[in-house]
């Protein structure tokens, strides 16, 4: 950005809960100005006051098994697996949750710290229900890789012969069987704590204590929002995504069907890693021949309907300005919320339903792509909508919900047949004896294959809202974004803060573009008005952001507010390759922002196969009659434009 942009941001900190431990320590330690010095398996070391064992011990490069700590999560210490000896102390103590306080000399893999690890381990494999051939976390599970580290070669306390617990398959996104569940709470301290959602709770004690929801309803019977975050953080099977990938075979094989896949940003950031890739190596052009070699008809770029979503929620956040500032409608509500993320959707249903006026009423990309899969085209392809299967894959579990929710099939068809999420996809490849990492480089297929570097940022927290700057700030002053953010990047709204602030001055007009002529005659009533947004990720977040707004606070005097339910926003989402932590979604980011980097037309608006698609299809143009009946939810007519 140039040292004059006229943008000025303001950040605020993340709620304790969401910042890890060993920062909080490390700002009191500062303020003490105090270290103690400590050894661990003979290396030295000092450290801030209040350093766990565990952290001193990473920083050593000292390896300390653990099952219930995350990095994303606060403490329990419930597992124990993280025990080590201290000298002087008769019992062992658990390394993540043992403050260093005074000097002190510990062993981490000592024969009684050993004995005790192995003695955990078989008496949670006793309660564990499950053949590993057979479980979905098969050489991903956590339980799994220590039993073997540890060299767990029977069930020295018995073996769970049937299941505990019946499975619940009532979500279309999530599948929770508590018979694998090992208790270490990492699920409900995801729920309650990184995102204050509250659906889980550990239930009575001792040997009888279950991991549960409010009465035990299923999933789909209580205020889950899909979001996934808790697979994530799983350490077993206990939680996964509701896998449809047989039905996908099964359409694929099917002579009669043309099956077509979208593949989002964020999932082609991300798959890598289940081949062994470190995080943050695009296979975007890789993955596009490997799912060829699936037997996917076509290959299309979510990025196109992502430029797509921006023209229409740009446009109606416009006519939401206009009515307001103009006509003094008071029905019209602002600030408007951004649609995209199915989760934060279900939150604010459930959380917040007052606010459902403020939510935009796009679509999000991976919907208006149905519809336009399902209608534009069969239409020009000489292809029946009742033929296609649309797939999505997306980094999310929330997504599978979206394209089963009744108000999706404006064309008359599902909009969305099915939804993939990142690890599904990663198994499908391989089932195919598909090699994606030797696979050579393809681009995607026509007529949906050409995109903007603004749709593949969507992809991180802040995209939505940085593509939504580049198109509006071009449309209104009809300046080049570029002359106001170097390469077009708009900085200020981008980072993993969790909550992000930023103001745009808009001191001159332009014309009004012919694309959406039909709906403005000038911007002079936008000359001199500053343009207020915000951008928040996970909905711990987003409540802060929505009790603000209740409160009269800033970001009630925002225009416009990009909510996303998951941490880093879409490249942290439920179906991305587990594990996650905070820097793993950061090279991911990483590597969203290159490939944006990468490409020759980097806004929306500009994006050729957009512009003819509203030549030739969305002929009233953005928020025109057909886009809302097709690409908006608040419209009743359907079927009209069906071959």
């Amino acid at each position: 950005m140039h040292d004059t942009s006229p943008v000025s941001a303001s950040q605020t900190r993340a709620p304790a809960s969401q910042r890890s431990r060993t920062a909080e320590m490390l700002e009191a330690a500062k303020e003490l100005g105090k270290d103690i010095a400590i050894t661990i398996d003979d290396k030295h070391i000092e450290v801030p006051l209040g350093t766990t064992i565990l952290e001193a011990a990473r920083q050593l490069g000292i390896r300390i098994p653990t099952l219930c700590y995350h990095d994303d999560l606060c403490l329990a210490g419930v597992c124990r697996i993280c025990v080590v000896e201290i000298e002087g102390q008769r019992t062992l103590q658990a390394s993540c949750s043992y403050p260093i306080t005074m000097p002190i000399k510990v062993t981490t893999h000592t024969p009684k710290v050993r004995r005790a690890r192995r003695h955990i381990l078989d008496l949670l494999l006793s309660s564990h229900y499950g053949e590993c051939y057979t479980c979905p976390r098969n050489e991903n599970c956590e339980l799994q890789a220590l039993a073997a580290e540890y060299g767990v070669d029977m069930f020295r306390f018995g073996k769970m012969q049937k299941p505990r617990y019946e499975t619940d398959v009532s979500s279309h996104s999530l599948v929770r069987d508590m018979s694998k569940c090992i208790l270490c709470r990492r699920c409900v301290r995801t729920c309650i704590d990184l995102q204050e959602v509250g659906v889980l709770e550990a239930f009575h004690r001792g040997n009888r204590t279950k991991i549960g929801t409010f009465e035990d309803k299923p999933l789909a019977n209580v205020i889950c929002i899909n979001c996934g975050q808790c697979i994530n953080r799983c350490p077993t099977a206990a939680l996964r995504a509701n896998d449809q990938t047989d039905e996908v075979w099964a359409a694929i094989d099917d002579p009669n069907k043309h099956v077509v896949i979208q593949t989002a940003p964020s999932p082609r950031a991300a798959i890598g890693e289940c081949f062994g890739l470190e995080p943050g190596t695009a296979m975007t052009y890789e993955l596009n021949t490997a799912l060829r070699g699936c037997g996917f008809d076509k290959v299309f770029d979510t990025n196109f309907a992502a430029d797509l979503t921006i023209i229409e929620e740009g446009t109606e956040l416009l006519r939401r300005l206009k009515k307001v500032l103009v006509d003094k409608d008071d029905s019209v509500k602002l600030p408007q919320f951004t649609s995209c993320s199915p989760g934060w959707v279900k939150y604010i249903e459930h959380f917040y339903p007052e606010y459902l006026d403020h939510l935009s009423t796009a679509k999000s990309p991976q919907q208006m792509f149905g519809a336009m899969l399902k209608t534009y085209y069969p239409r020009h392809h000489g292809l029946k909508a009742k033929d296609i299967v649309t797939v999505a894959l997306m980094p999310c579990s929330a997504k599978k919900f979206e394209c089963n929710r009744p108000e999706m099939c404006d064309s008359g068809f599902k909009d969305i047949d099915y939804g993939l999420t990142t690890r599904e996809l990663a198994k499908m490849i391989r089932e195919a004896g598909v090699d994606l990492l030797a696979e050579e480089k393809s681009d995607f297929d026509d007529p949906f294959g050409t995109a903007t570097g603004s749709g593949v940022i969507f992809g991180a927290t802040g995209g939505v809202m940085e593509a939504a700057i580049r198109t509006v700030v071009e449309l209104v002053t009809g300046q080049k974004i570029e002359s106001l953010f170097d390469h077009a990047e708009v900085i200020p709204v981008r980072g993993f803060e969790g909550v992000r602030y930023a103001e745009l001055p808009i001191n001159e007009v332009g014309p009004v573009p012919e694309l959406i002529a039909h709906l403005f005659d000038d911007w002079n009533w936008l000359k001199g008005a500053t343009l207020k947004v915000g951008i928040c990720h996970g909905t711990a977040n987003a409540k802060r952001v929505m009790d603000d707004i209740i409160a009269g606070g800033t970001f009630s005097q925002c225009h416009f507010i990009e909510f996303m339910a998951c941490p880093g926003g879409c490249l942290g989402g439920g179906g991305q390759p587990i594990p996650t932590s905070p820097e793993i979604r950061q090279a991911r980011a990483k590597a969203i922002y290159a490939e944006d980097r990468s490409y020759d037309i980097r806004k929306s608006h500009e994006n050729p196969a957009i512009l003819k698609i509203y030549e030739q299809f969305l002929t009233d143009g953005p928020c025109g009659h057909i886009s809302h009946e097709l690409l908006h939810t608040a419209y009743t007519p359907r079927g009209k434009y069906i071959e």
